[in-house]
C-alpha cells in the first residue's frame, strides 16, 4: 500500500515539476540569440530591447551573435535548444518567410518555433542618389519601360528584404530592372551615394542617415500610409502601384514546446517593453518601428507573409543554395 503511495506520488510531482519550473522562470540567464553580425540593426534593436526587458523579468539577457547562411545558422541553434525558455531567438523576414521558399532544404522548420512575439519592423523604400535624374516613380517607370533591364538596382544581397521588394515592385509594374546583389546593406548604399548603380529599395533603418543628410532622394515608400519621419514622401500606391506593401521585420521565438507559463510571462513583458516611451523613442529613432505583437498574432502575421512572398519568389524563379 505504501509502496502505491509512493509510486503515485512520484508520478504527481514529475507532473508538477514542469510547471513550477515554468512558473518560477526565469532562474538563470536567457541567451538571446541575434541571426546578424554585432553592431548591426537586428543587434541593436534586440541589445536595445533585452537591457530594458531583463530588468522586468528580473534576470540577465545575454545577446549572441550567430551570423551567417542568411539566418540559418542562428534559427538552428534556436530550434535545437532545451525548451525551457533559456534560449531564445530573432527570427525575422528571412527565417520565417523567405527561407522555406528560397532554399530546397532547411535545417529548422519554421511552424514548430514557438512564436513569443513581435519586435520590431523597417519600412523598405525606394530610394535614388539625390544627384539622379528620377525625381518620382513614374520618372524611374517611364526610364525602364524605353530601355528595359538597363536601370540597375541594388541590394543588400539575393534573398534579402531589398532584393524581394525590388522583385515585388518589378511584378507590380511589369517593368525590367537589372538586379546588383551586395554583400550587405552598407556597400550596397555606398555605389548608390557613389552613383554606381541607379536605385535600391532601403530600409529606413540603414538609409535615414544619408536621407537626413541630403545625400539620397526618396522617391516612395512601400507602406499603406505616409511615415512620419518622411511626410513628404508618397506611398508607392499614391504613385499607382497599388498592392505593394513590404518591410523587413522581425519577433522573438523560442524551439517548440516552451512551457505556456513561459510565453505568457516573456510575451507579456516583450509588448510592454516595447511600448514604453523611451524604448520606442530610440527605436524610432534608428528609423525602427516597434511592433508589439502577442504570440498568435505574430504566428498569424508571419505565416501570411510567408504565403505572400512565396508567390513573390516562385514568380521571379529566385533559388538559393
Amino acid at each position: 500500500m505504501h509502496a502505491s503511495i509512493r509510486r503515485v506520488a512520484a508520478i504527481a510531482a514529475l507532473c508538477v515539476a514542469p510547471f513550477a519550473t515554468a512558473q518560477d522562470w526565469p532562474t538563470q540567464p536567457i541567451r538571446w540569440i541575434v541571426p546578424y553580425p554585432a553592431g548591426g540593426g537586428s543587434d541593436v534593436v534586440a541589445r536595445t530591447v533585452a537591457s530594458t526587458l531583463e530588468k522586468s523579468l528580473g534576470q540577465t539577457i545575454v545577446v549572441e551573435n550567430r551570423p551567417g547562411a542568411a539566418t540559418i545558422i542562428g534559427a538552428t541553434a534556436v530550434a535545437q535548444a532545451t525548451p525551457n525558455g533559456d534560449m531564445v531567438g530573432t527570427a525575422d523576414s528571412g527565417t520565417l518567410a523567405y527561407n522555406p521558399s528560397l532554399y530546397a532544404k532547411l535545417s529548422y522548420d519554421p511552424d514548430k518555433f514557438t512564436y513569443i512575439g513581435g519586435l520590431a519592423k523597417l519600412p523598405l523604400l525606394l530610394a535614388v542618389n539625390v544627384n539622379s535624374p528620377y525625381k518620382t516613380v513614374a520618372d524611374v517607370l517611364a526610364a525602364a519601360r524605353a530601355t528595359p533591364g538597363k536601370l540597375t538596382a541594388a541590394s543588400a544581397g539575393s534573398g534579402s528584404p531589398h532584393h524581394l521588394a525590388l522583385e515585388l515592385f518589378k511584378q507590380r509594374t511589369g517593368v525590367d530592372l537589372l538586379h546588383v546583389p551586395y554583400k550587405g546593406a552598407a556597400p550596397a548604399i555606398q555605389d548608390l551615394l557613389g552613383g554606381q548603380v541607379d536605385m535600391m529599395f532601403i530600409d529606413l533603418a540603414a538609409g535615414l542617415p544619408n536621407v537626413k543628410a541630403g545625400k539620397l532622394r526618396v522617391l516612395g515608400a512601400a507602406t499603406p500610409q505616409r511615415l512620419p519621419v518622411l511626410p513628404d514622401v508618397p506611398t508607392m500606391a499614391e504613385q499607382g502601384v497599388g498592392d505593394f506593401t513590404a518591410y523587413a521585420w522581425q519577433g522573438v521565438v523560442g524551439p517548440a514546446g516552451l512551457p505556456d507559463a513561459v510565453v505568457k510571462k516573456f510575451s507579456a513583458d516583450l509588448q510592454k517593453t516595447l511600448s514604453l516611451p523611451e524604448v520606442a523613442g530610440k527605436l524610432q529613432d534608428m528609423g525602427v518601428i516597434p511592433m508589439p505583437m502577442s504570440p498568435a498574432e505574430f504566428k498569424a502575421y508571419a505565416e501570411q507573409e510567408r504565403r505572400m512572398w512565396a508567390g513573390v519568389i516562385r514568380k521571379a524563379n529566385i533559388r538559393l543554395e
